[in-house]
């Protein structure tokens, strides 16, 4: 089959066309980021609903995969699908992203069964949603890449971004409330957005890009499909007690899955070396404004991914039974007062978009991952008990080095490569950044788990004690899994309301049991060996951050990949004209290091 590339429109989207495509995939971005988030914030009402109590024995597993499902199912599908909408047009999978997207979401908010048979339906209506994202996230830097002229990307992109980092903060709030009337509306608020943005986005996006009609990359597919499930399936586990062991690591399925999804993914890039037609456009990252962005990318995702989930857990778990705040109402509570980290992105992203369109992303996306370096260092300082105003400036510092980053180091990227692998290049940039979230909590789980382990059990034990419980029943309490501590926290849970044998409470007097149970006991128990740990992981999100900054440097001065169309006989753009774009000279001279290797 020949790689014949097809041009559908070499001037862009025109005036009014391009600001469609904005709204039209901010809309779809948003959507798709607040489902991440607007779960997790609603699993307590989401399992009662279900009749599930998801701290019983054996269920553990199955709430990671309410949570991880999605995820899974979209980062594994990212390239692929980007490597077919080059193929066959990115708007034509981006529509259908969006109906898939909401045919999930109908489905999850309609599950039928009650129980363990309600909890494997939801997660497979999840895994749903999560092709329908993969699809949106695999297309839309693409397709805004495609509409947009290069002097404007930076600033679409910006805009675009805050849907990715604001829906994942406003899916905490919208969970909180919409939990508290039915847990079914959680999934069914992307009904309508999802139908609407279906038939608005199949009525006026249109292809302007280019499209290369090549054969499938079968091996590649399989090799790189099965070896990230493997690889992501062993990091869920890895956060799972085994045996004795507060973590999986030592698992059968972490070492056996995880040793056998690396060899896999090895095989994956020996394969892609040797085919003519690759799935994961390797030779790419000899465009070195690719190579760093991706590889800063990475990195920030890496320092940035669990740091929501820690936050939740110390604000749900910690910080607001100190101030009396009764567990069910901290989920709502806990993503208002994250909202100085969305505040701080949204001033800072559409402006270094903006400005990263004249000068360059590298300055931008630099001082972005060193001022996160210093939002992540400062979190470092705080007190388990500490004060709102400190914490609510130091996340803003964190949403701005985020903003600063974002939209320029995506714009870099897109920027870089030939107009015909947009699709593949944005799926392989969402590809880094998923599966980075997914190492980045299974680095921070095991910084946590780890301090807990070793903290937890003293602190507990010595609490249980003077609170007038029994050694029989203190001792072994003490030693709980660190794990069921954390998603005590995650669900909104007094873990000793479900612990406790009511032998034991009903043998209390009342004013111990209240103090047991009250709002403060057990977080001042967990408060010490919680903030001690979690700064640990808060110091290497800093030195990550920092590490990302040093690659970002290395993206060189602003370029802009200019098309040529390609001979049709060669499996890359190599006719293509490679130059760097100044603001001031649009004719500067060619920075060879930037081109095509």
């Amino acid at each position: 089959m020949s790689a014949e590339p097809k041009a559908i429109s070499r001037s862009g989207g025109g005036l009014e066309y391009k600001w469609v495509a904005l709204a039209n995939t901010t809309v779809g971005t948003l959507m798709a980021t607040i489902n991440s988030t607007i779960v997790m914030i609603s699993l307590p009402v989401i399992f009662r609903g279900l009749q599930v109590n998801p701290l019983a024995p054996g269920q553990t597993s199955l709430l990671l995969w309410v949570l991880m499902g999605y995820n899974l199912a979209t980062t594994v599908l990212l390239v692929t699908f980007g490597r077919i909408s080059d193929n066959h047009g990115k708007v034509r999978f981006y529509n259908l992203g969006f109906m898939v997207f909401t045919l999930g979401s109908l489905l999850a908010a309609f599950t039928p069964s009650l129980g363990l048979a309600g909890e494997w339906e939801l997660i497979a209506f999840r895994a749903v949603q999560g092709v329908g994202g993969a699809f949106l996230f695999a297309t839309s830097a693409a397709i805004l890449t495609d509409a947009f002229p290069s002097d404007q990307r930076g600033l679409a992109l910006g805009i675009n971004q805050i849907a990715a980092i604001g829906g994942s903060v406003l899916g905490l709030v919208l969970g909180g409330i919409l939990a508290a009337v039915d847990w079914r509306l959680v999934f069914l608020i992307s009904v309508p957005i999802g139908i609407a943005g279906t038939i608005w986005s199949y009525r006026k996006l249109r292809e302007v890009g280019v499209m290369v009609h090549q054969p499938a990359d079968i091996w590649g597919n399989v090799t790189f499909g099965v070896g990230l499930t493997l690889v992501m399936v062993a990091l869920t586990y890895a956060l799972l007690p085994y045996g004795t062991q507060s973590m999986g690591w030592g698992s059968p399925i972490v070492e056996i899955g995880g040793g056998l999804g690396v060899a896999l993914l090895l095989a994956f890039l020996l394969v892609e070396r040797k085919l003519t037609y690759p799935m994961f456009q390797l030779r790419l990252f000899a465009i070195r404004s690719f190579a760093a962005g991706n590889l800063s990318g990475f990195l920030a995702a890496l320092a940035r991914g669990g740091l929501q989930f820690m936050l939740i857990i110390w604000l749900q778990g910690v910080w607001l039974p100190l101030h009396g705040v009764a567990f069910s109402q901290t989920p709502l509570e806990a993503g208002i007062d994250t909202l100085p980290m969305m505040v701080g992105f949204m001033v800072a992203g559409p402006l270094s978009g903006s400005l990263s369109d004249r000068y360059g992303a590298r300055i931008f996306a630099t001082a972005g991952m060193l001022v996160s370096a210093v939002g992540f260092w400062l979190l470092t300082t705080l007190p388990s008990d500490f004060a709102f105003g400190p914490f609510a400036l130091y996340l803003g510092i964190l949403g701005v080095g985020m903003g600063l980053f974002a939209a320029p180091n995506t714009a870099s990227i897109m920027n870089s490569v030939p107009a015909a692998y947009r699709g593949v290049a944005s799926g392989m940039r969402a590809t880094f950044q998923n599966a980075a979230v997914m190492m980045s909590l299974a680095i921070f789980f095991t910084m946590v788990i780890s301090g807990l382990t070793s903290r937890l059990p003293g602190s507990l034990l010595s609490g249980f004690t003077q609170a007038g419980l029994p050694a029989a029943v203190a001792a072994p309490l003490s030693h709980m899994p660190p794990v069921v501590a954390l998603f005590s926290a995650l669900l909104g849970y007094n873990p000793l309301a479900h612990l406790l044998p009511a032998a034991v409470l009903a043998a209390l007097p009342k004013a111990a049991v209240a103090h047991l149970l009250g709002t403060r006991f057990f977080a001042s128990l967990m408060a010490g060996p919680f903030s001690a740990s979690v700064h640990i992981a808060f110091d290497i999100s800093a030195a990550m951050s920092v590490v990302a900054a040093l690659a970002s440097l290395m993206r060189g001065g602003h370029f802009v990949w200019q098309d040529t169309l390609p001979d049709p006989n060669l499996p890359m753009v190599m006719a293509a004209e490679a130059r760097p774009v100044a603001a001031s000279d649009p004719e500067a001279p060619v920075q060879p290091e930037q081109g095509m290797a």
